[in-house]
C-alpha cells in the first residue's frame, strides 16, 4: 500500500481519531484461558505505521498511553511497549512496504523489546518484579493478536483498492 498523500492537518486529524478509538476500545479484551489479551494498541500501531509512518505512529502510541493512564485504563507499562512497537513497525513498513513484516515488527517491538524496557519501569513504579518472561509472554500475546487483526484489516482495505 502506498502512503496516503495528506496534508499535515489531515495526518494530525487521523492520528487523533486513532488515539481516540484506541483509548475508547482499550477495555476490550479477548479472554484466553486465565489471561486477557488487550490487542487494540497493536492493531492501531500496525495500521498507523502503514497510513502515516513512524513519527505519527509513535506520537499516537504516546498519546494513547498517556490518556489511558490519566483515565485509569492502563498502567505505566503501556508506554515502553506501545512506543517501541510503533517505532519498529513504522520503520519496517517505511523500508519494506510489506504489511506482514510490519505486523511482525510490532510483535517483536512490543512483545520482546518493549517488555524488556518495561521491566525496570515495573520495578520502579510497583516496587516488585514479576519474572521478565511473564511480561514478555503477556506483551507478545496481546501484540500478536492486535498485529494480526491490524494486518487483516489492511489486507482487506488493500483488496478493496483503498490506497
Amino acid at each position: 500500500m502506498n502512503q496516503l498523500v495528506m496534508t499535515r492537518q489531515k495526518k494530525l486529524t487521523l492520528t487523533a481519531v486513532f488515539v481516540a478509538a484506541c483509548v475508547i476500545l482499550s477495555p476490550f479484551a479477548i479472554p484466553l484461558g486465565s489471561v486477557r489479551l488487550y490487542p487494540m494498541q497493536a492493531l492501531c500501531n500496525v495500521v498507523l505505521a502503514v497510513f502515516l509512518g513512524t513519527r505519527y505512529n509513535v506520537s499516537a502510541a504516546f498519546c494513547t498511553s498517556y490518556l489511558r493512564n490519566a483515565l485509569a485504563l492502563g498502567s505505566p507499562l503501556a508506554f515502553p511497549g506501545s512506543m517501541v512497537g510503533a517505532f519498529l513497525s513504522g520503520l519496517v513498513y517505511r523500508y519494506t512496504k510489506v504489511i506482514w513484516l510490519t505486523a511482525l515488527a510490532e510483535i517483536i517491538g512490543t512483545g520482546l523489546i518493549g517488555a524488556a524496557f518495561a521491566y525496570p519501569l515495573m520495578v520502579l513504579v510497583f516496587g516488585k518484579a514479576l519474572a521478565l518472561m511473564t511480561l514478555v509472554l503477556s506483551f507478545t500475546a496481546s501484540s500478536a493478536v492486535g498485529a494480526v487483526l491490524g494486518a487483516l484489516l489492511l489486507y482487506m482495505l488493500k483488496a478493496r483498492k483503498y490506497k
